[in-house]
């Protein structure tokens, strides 16, 4: 499995890759060099070439537009977007996994934008997680309990999900808490589906995203995968410059998913 790697003679990504390819189960990879991201980009768009991992060099504004303009967006897309696959190993349940979007590229999502975050995302969600998407629309407010011009942009892209998509188990809006705490989606939402068991998150913007998925690292003992960018001809990630290695092999294991 041919994957670019423009930054191949950074530590972290050498170590990475390296780590990854010694385990017994994993798929092997074919590192790729390339210089600079217009290369990388033209590369991996060849037949031969699978993915394209990036970035812990680069900022996600020169990634993304390389990637538009060298690369391309898949046919019939307006929006791209991204997502982090947010793993915790140590959690009380055993292995948690989270998908986080779009905490990476669209600051404020018109509503047209957030309606394709959501599919994007859930398309994404299928390949990678092992059960079913419960999807939650994030906000300060649950279900009707604030007023607000984004709750309304919420409840529109989620109207229009259901009429669109009715096989994607969606709601909101909801607060974080009651999004994936059983206990308290009882008092907030008891009649939702995807209360208390959402593992597909969807924020309001960027500022909101950015925090919340730092936090999860730093405070909540996650690892993130990503950002994942969604939309273009083949699977992209545009790695956090602070990622690690266990970050780098995440992200490799999510990208090989997604081919």
């Amino acid at each position: 499995m041919n994957i670019i790697f423009p930054e191949l003679d950074n530590p972290i990504i050498k170590q990475a890759i390296e780590e990854y390819n010694s385990e017994p189960s994993s798929i092997k990879i074919t590192p790729i060099k390339a210089t600079g991201l217009e290369e990388a980009c033209s590369l991996v768009a060849l037949p031969e070439n699978s993915a394209l991992i990036t970035g812990i060099d680069y900022t996600t504004r020169d990634v993304v537009l390389s990637c538009k303009n060298f690369l391309g967006i898949e046919k019939g897309t307006k929006t791209f977007s991204s997502c982090f696959v947010m793993q915790n190993n140590q959690a009380r349940d055993g292995l948690k996994t989270l998908i986080l979007a779009d905490a990476g590229v669209t600051k404020t999502p018109t509503e047209d934008q957030l309606y394709d975050i959501v599919l994007q995302t859930y398309t994404t969600s299928v390949k990678v997680l092992t059960d079913t998407p419960k999807i939650a629309m994030l906000s300060f407010s649950t279900l009707g309990s604030a007023k607000d011009d984004s709750i309304d942009k919420i409840n529109s892209v989620i109207t229009k999900i259901h009429k669109t998509h009715p096989e994607i188990e969606i709601d909101g809006e909801m607060q974080l808490d009651c999004a994936v705490n059983p206990e308290i989606a009882q008092k907030k939402a008891p009649s939702s589906s995807v209360a208390g068991h959402a593992n597909v998150l969807i924020v309001p913007d960027l500022n909101s995203g950015n925090i919340l998925y730092k936090s999860l690292e730093q405070f909540g003992g996650f690892v993130a995968a990503g950002p994942i960018l969604q939309g273009f001809k083949k699977p992209v990630s545009d790695l956090s410059r602070g990622s690690t290695v266990a970050d780098v092999k995440l992200v490799i294991e999510t990208i090989l998913k997604l081919i």
